[in-house]
């Protein structure tokens, strides 16, 4: 242990960072208002409405609302293959840029992309510009939706986080609603997509950008119990890479998640294309467009209440919401198989109108759709969230989540790009949603708890040292006796030696004392599995 010639930190110093749960005055006037967590809710949703809802709307006419769908396909493929590749360091991103600014860069894609497509409609023989937009849609939406998971799970209470993933949810698809409203005017007697329609939606988009300037700065704002949304930190990019496997390292049950993960995006595919697109003519996409987003807000509030329920418990919530999804899938998938048995690739000719008798039972099946699409979407954001309270770990959970969602989806699309049959497509979006949920259900049973211990998932910033450390083997073996796993960068704690800052965190957590800490340049993580108590080392 050598000295760098500055002063030390003493052990209150050490102690004085611990986290401690404070009870904050709510405000008042205006700021009442302003800092709410359910208005910043709502800005954060119509961030989502003007961007990645209309994308939606866009996409759920089947192909883009064009007739050739290839070069809406690829465009997807690559989209999602550089969302699959930012999502995994967004959370990282997020946590050094900052919230807002994550939004805004994450916004910006939407806007290209949709121009893009009213290029195309005009000067179709650019295909690789509709590709090229999708690719940097991907890195852009990475990192908007990784910076909306973790504030949207931050800024609600234990027992509100369905009720604000339900009312976000519920305003980003009224932008799919919105959308496929205006194409649905714009199109109504046209058999292809109108450019007034791109122009509108590029209009729109443009406004969202301007929105994530509007947002409250999350360090003040509070919560309805009293307590402060706690702001992600914004260590060395090293650390925050450090966190990702460290995330996987202290809670591997997050790994029974990403089946789930990988086939949220996976049945977009044959629901847009395959079914949307193959069947309908572009009036009756534009009104199945429309009535596809209704039903979403129906379902996510739905399943948002249910996970509420405080008069139930929580593990039986989780259940129940799992229960409620498996036999979502079952219904919807047993009832389209007698449909896509009736058609191919090489076989659909006659589109289906509105005025046509096939036209109302094939509805009801795509708002089925629609339903299962929330309730799975709602749900997974519900088990990531009971499994933490802490924004910059929930941060790398919506990363992987997205990570995988994307990386299913570009596979999914290039698929269709490459026309394979729609009945492969259509067994293997069921195959998956049912395997999401059965390795789903372990972690439901070993994870989900009544409450989430705060000490569970406590990342504390610490100070930078003014002491370079080298813990000697004699430490090393103090720490492994006390059941501590220890992982140290180049600088320090600090402390004077391992005994030190074991006296600094006992004073700071009292009798829940931790046994098991993870320290790098900025990060502690403390886990209260058993008394940190040490055992006589053998010599």
């Amino acid at each position: 242990m050598t000295n760098s010639g500055r002063s030390h930190t003493t052990d209150d110093d050490a102690a004085s960072v611990m986290h401690s749960v404070e009870i904050h005055p709510q405000y008042r006037g205006f700021k009442a208002v302003y800092y709410n967590p359910v208005i910043q809710v709502f800005f954060l949703g119509f961030v989502c409405f003007m961007g990645p809802g209309l994308f939606n709307a866009l996409n759920g006419l089947g192909g883009g609302g064009q007739v050739n769908p290839t070069t809406s396909a690829n465009a997807n493929s690559a989209l999602y293959a550089t969302f699959a590749v930012a999502a995994f360091f967004a959370g990282s991103i997020n946590n050094v840029l900052g919230s807002r600014l994550t939004l805004l860069l994450g916004t910006t894609g939407y806007s290209l992309y949709i121009g893009s497509y009213l290029a195309y409609n005009i000067h179709p023989n650019i295909g690789a510009f509709v590709i090229a937009s999708g690719a940097y849609l991907g890195v852009s939406a990475g990192l908007l939706w990784t910076a909306q998971g973790s504030l949207m799970l931050a800024y609600p209470t234990e027992d509100q986080k369905g009720k604000f993933i339900g009312i976000f949810w519920s305003i980003f698809n009224l932008g799919g609603v919105v959308g496929a409203a205006v194409s649905l005017g714009n199109n109504f007697d046209n058999t292809v997509f109108s450019n007034g329609t791109y122009i509108g939606f590029l209009v729109l988009t443009g406004i969202g950008c301007l929105i994530p300037l509007l947002m409250a700065n999350p360090t003040k704002m509070i919560r309805s119990d009293g307590t402060r949304v706690v702001t992600p930190r914004h260590p060395s990019w090293k650390t925050e890479f450090e966190g990702l496997w460290i995330t996987l390292r202290t809670d591997p049950y997050i790994v029974l998640l990403f089946p789930m993960f990988f086939a949220s995006n996976w049945f977009y595919t044959w629901q847009f294309n395959d079914y949307n697109g193959a069947l309908f003519t572009i009036r009756a996409r534009a009104l199945n467009n429309l009535i596809y987003w209704l039903s979403q807000i129906v379902g996510s509030v739905s399943i948002g209440f249910l996970l509420d329920q405080r008069s139930l418990s929580r593990r039986f919530r989780a259940f129940a919401g799992w229960c409620v999804l498996i036999v979502m899938v079952f219904v919807v998938h047993i009832w389209a198989y007698f449909y896509q048995r009736g058609y191919t690739r090489d076989t659909v000719q006659d589109k289906i109108d509105i005025h046509e008798s096939p036209y109302v039972s094939h509805l009801w099946l795509y708002i089925f759709c629609g339903l299962l699409d929330a309730m799975w979407q709602t749900t997974a954001y519900w088990f990531m969230g009971a499994m933490s309270n802490d924004p910059a770990k929930l941060a790398n959970f919506s990363g992987f989540y997205k990570s995988l969602q994307s990386a299913g989806a570009a596979g999914i699309w290039r698929g269709d790009a490459v026309k394979l049959p729609y009945m492969n497509m259509f067994i293997s979006t069921w195959v998956l949603l049912v395997a999401g949920l059965v390795f789903a259900l372990p972690m439901i049973h070993m994870r989900v708890k009544e409450t989430t211990e705060e000490m569970d998932d406590l990342y504390v910033p610490l100070p930078r040292a003014s002491l370079s450390l080298t813990f000697p083997f004699w430490a090393r073996e103090l720490l492994q006796s006390c059941n501590c796993f220890l992982f140290l960068s180049s600088s320090s704690l600090g402390l004077h030696s391992p005994l030190r800052m074991f006296d600094a965190l006992s004073a700071a957590y009292g009798h829940r004392r931790p046994s098991r800490f993870i320290l790098s340049d900025t990060l502690l993580l403390a886990c209260p599995r058993r008394s940190l108590t040490p055992t006589p080392v053998s010599r």
